[in-house]
């Protein structure tokens, strides 16, 4: 696969992954930093996505 190709694909990966993680947020059972673990994204992305949510 091409690396243009790839890139889209992993791009598209990690969205899906972010627009699960801010449902899981929005359902506020788990921490941040559970919601961090099981997603595989960094506690202060968590944090961002925390505050955008709050906005």
């Amino acid at each position: 696969m091409c690396r243009a190709m790839e890139d889209m694909k992993n791009q598209t990966l990690k969205e899906g992954i972010i627009n699960s993680a801010k449902r899981i947020l929005a359902d506020g059972i788990l921490t941040l930093e559970k919601i961090a673990e099981y997603a595989g994204l960094p506690l202060d992305e968590m944090k961002k996505l925390k505050a955008e949510q709050t906005a």
